[in-house]
């Protein structure tokens, strides 16, 4: 596959390592802010992170506080429930603390802080006219590789179309990196978003706007994230397996913000909205039949075959099963009557017009069929 022209500009600083949340203080200082939101959910704080953060923020000279009512797969309410929150603490610096779906809400308030409007003015690429807040992104899971990333994926409350709202102002100052935060996760939360990190890797690596800079951060994504998956299931509290997972997943974000997603990506987004498929799961089950159908094309194929000495189709499912998730997507209730009006979604998906073999709505039924 041909690679293509790139131009790279670093805007996120990554701060890797064990405990490097206890940074959080120092980096915030050092990005200029004063009043710090920390965007988080429920589970989360929880889990007694936010309020570390705060504590930390607190003692570097900093006033913090806490916004936790951020929802797995975030609309524009939670986005505007954000904003208000943030404008009434008058916040100059905005942390997104946890899963993509606390760094999305984050990059989401922060788009209607600093230029106005709704989030569906921002639905497209440097849609933005005004700076924006300063932005510290810390993961806790292994996943999105939100934290190097400038888009926002927020849902429109009312249509549950998935609005990717991409802008370079939007991208994290700095993001911490630190495996010990993702040792609390649920099995399945680990599951769930190790194969969506995976898939990122796999799909980034064939796009039509694959280059040599993405095509270097998806290889690598998928070495680290192939590796620590098997590790973590084995031993869930490893933190250098973690490590692993989480440095592989922020990779895979890079490749994604070089070289977007596919058509995996496309089916697993209806599958969410009509038959509320957690993203992971969504994505992972459809992930084997997209592979086997990109592989038509010949260079296509042999990237997968650099990627992986075997059926990298089969390999994936077999991660599936070792994983104790479904791979078919008549578990979740889908029916052949369903396949229509979830081809239709899925090929009006942004991400569909990057997949590497052209794809048709008829094309995204056979997927569908083949998932079933």
């Amino acid at each position: 596959m041909d690679l293509g022209a790139f131009d790279y500009q670093p805007r996120t600083r990554l701060v890797f390592g064990p405990g490097t949340l206890a940074r959080v203080g120092e980096l915030a200082r050092d990005v200029g802010g004063k009043r710090v939101l920390v965007v988080t959910d429920p589970g989360i704080a929880g889990a007694g992170y936010p309020a570390q953060a705060m504590a930390l923020i607190e003692e570097a000279g900093m006033v913090a506080q806490v916004f936790a009512e951020v929802h797995e797969n975030p609309t524009t309410v939670d986005v505007d429930h954000c904003v208000a929150a943030a404008r009434e603490f008058g916040a100059d610096l905005i942390i997104g603390l946890g899963g993509g779906s606390s760094m999305d809400t984050a990059k989401g308030c922060n788009f209607i802080l600093t230029n106005g409007g709704r989030m569906q003015d921002y639905w497209g690429v440097n849609k933005a006219s005004q700076p924006m807040l300063p932005m510290i992104a810390i993961p806790t899971t292994a996943g999105t590789g939100s934290e190097c990333q400038s888009f926002a994926l927020i849902s429109d409350a009312e249509t549950h179309v998935k609005m990717a709202c991409g802008d370079y102002r939007a991208a994290a100052k700095v993001a911490i990196l630190d495996a010990e935060l993702t040792v609390s996760q649920p099995h399945r939360v680990t599951v769930c978003t190790g194969i969506d990190a995976l898939s990122h890797a796999l799909e980034s690596a064939v796009t039509t706007k694959r280059n040599a800079w993405s095509a270097m951060y998806s290889r690598e994504a998928f070495r680290l994230c192939h590796s620590g998956f098997n590790r973590v299931l084995r031993e869930p509290e490893n933190v250098e397996a973690r490590g692993q997972m989480l440095l592989g997943a922020a990779y895979a974000g890079i490749a994604i913000e070089n070289s977007m997603l596919g058509a995996a990506h496309s089916c697993a987004n209806p599958l969410t909205a009509f038959f509320n498929v957690v993203h992971g799961e969504a994505v992972g089950v459809m992930l084997p039949h997209v592979i086997r159908f990109n592989a038509a094309l010949p260079e296509v194929a042999a990237i997968y075959e650099s990627y992986h000495d075997g059926d990298l189709a089969d390999r994936v499912t077999e991660m599936l099963r070792e994983a104790q998730m479904p791979t078919n997507i008549g578990h979740y209730g889908v029916k052949e009557a369903n396949l229509p009006e979830l081809a239709a979604m899925a090929a009006k998906q942004w991400t569909a017009q990057f997949n590497p073999r052209s794809i048709s709505e008829a094309d995204f039924v056979a997927l569908y069929r083949a998932a079933l």
